[in-house]
């Protein structure tokens, strides 16, 4: 049984907190407590502790069993109390331990048998009952001008996944282009958040497609399965997989079809993927990486015709100390959006080639997550060209940090 694998040893060392947990001190009542934010959604929500254990926090490193931590309390907390208090953490999956692996495992198990992707965000970000949700869309678009130029039918958007709070007024003026259209097939490629969070299983695929329905307050996605199976037809050379787990906890393609079921109420499929890192290519351009991305490129060109239109979501540059910088976002903003503004230009000009070379000179110092799927787009036709709709700074004060974001019609 699984509860067998919970840590139950004072000489073995404890494993240590996991390292993409972030432990946020909240005020609750004039009592200070240490909130467990989990980005994969593993442990229980609202899973918090008083801040008085904070120092004891600081030694599950890794480094110390309960035997040698006793000693290092100079014998204030006896060896029972820190099992305990080891077994609490461990049960709630807050420690890298072999009861965190197996549960995790479960769970990622469970959801890639499923049928169905329950919509994250609703009830949290956006309201969960339908006739609220219909409501919370319009009321975004609302004073948002239709661009009344002649334009030949938009075929992509390169649009933003950034906070609903942060970016309602750049998501409305980049999805009202989509208003006069109407699609039988969606592409919506997906900047990929969480798949390095799954070590190796995502190694030799960078493509991460899924067969299950997308679901939204009162709408259902239907997956396109002939192209997904097609595509998968090809897993070796292409680096596209059905193996869905890392699209349990990602928002960056449910938030796309959130805005764009406020225009589209037709019916119509989807193809949804999403897009891991491209590190590599900043190395080896035409190593590996390189040559799957040409492939997967070509693979998916083939299922695009004049009834299918192409999402790619994706934020620009992630900086501050938050993101691990030495200076505030502040001090960098000036070059920063020169870059960015330098990214969109080069990639409305529709040249793949430009934008890697403007990554690869600092290897993506700013951590711009929109480069792999628009990179992905931008070898699927070469030279298509764009217009850029706007482009926004976002200052989270309080961590001296920024995320920018921008739009681009193709």
């Amino acid at each position: 049984m699984s509860e067998n694998l919970i840590f139950n040893s004072i000489k073995k060392r404890i494993p240590e907190i996991r390292r993409e947990l972030q432990i946020i001190p909240v005020s609750d009542n004039g009592r200070t407590l240490l909130y467990f934010h989990d980005s994969m959604g593993y442990m229980p929500p609202h899973f918090a502790l008083d801040a008085s254990v904070e120092p004891l926090l600081n030694m599950f490193t890794g480094t110390y069993s309960i035997e040698e931590m006793v000693k290092l309390t100079d014998h204030q907390l006896q060896a029972d109390v820190l099992l305990g208090f080891t077994q609490l953490l461990d049960e709630n999956l807050a420690i890298n331990s072999d009861y965190f692996r197996h549960q995790t495992e479960k769970i990622n198990d469970l959801f890639e048998k499923g049928s169905e992707r329950k919509p994250l965000l609703a009830g949290q970000i956006y309201p969960d009952e339908p006739e609220l949700f219909n409501r919370y869309l319009k009321e975004i678009f609302e004073d948002i001008p239709l661009d009344k130029k002649e334009h030949k039918l938009p075929r992509a958007l390169y649009a933003p996944h950034i906070d609903l709070g942060v970016g309602q007024r750049q998501y409305a003026e980049a999805f009202v282009n989509l208003k006069n259209l109407k699609p039988k097939r969606v592409i919506v490629l997906g900047t990929a958040h969480y798949a390095s969070y799954f070590g190796s299983f995502y190694e030799n695929c960078p493509f991460i497609g899924s067969e299950k329905v997308y679901e939204l307050p009162g709408s259902r996605f239907q997956p396109d399965k002939e192209v997904l199976q097609d595509l998968n037809k090809s897993e070796d050379l292409n680096g596209f997989t059905l193996n869905d787990r890392a699209h349990r906890m990602e928002h960056s393609i449910e938030i796309h079809l959130l805005f764009a079921r406020n225009f589209w109420q037709h019916d119509f499929k989807i193809v949804p993927i999403l897009v891991g890192g491209f590190d590599e290519l900043f190395y080896m351009p035409d190593g590996d990486l390189g040559s799957k991305i040409q492939r997967f490129a070509a693979d998916l060109k083939n299922w695009v015709d004049d009834d299918t239109f192409i999402l790619v979501s994706g934020d620009l540059s992630h900086v501050g100390r938050k993101f691990g910088d030495t200076d505030s976002a502040g001090k960098m903003k000036n070059w920063v959006s020169e870059m960015d503004k330098k990214f969109l230009q080069f990639a409305a000009e529709g040249s793949s080639s430009q934008i890697l070379a403007l990554l690869a000179e600092s290897y993506d110092r700013t951590r711009i997550c929109g480069f792999p799927p628009l990179y992905l787009l931008l070898n699927m036709f070469q030279k298509q060209e764009g217009s850029i709709i706007n482009y926004h700074w976002w200052d989270e004060t309080e961590t001296e940090s920024a995320v920018s974001f921008g739009s681009i019609l193709y």
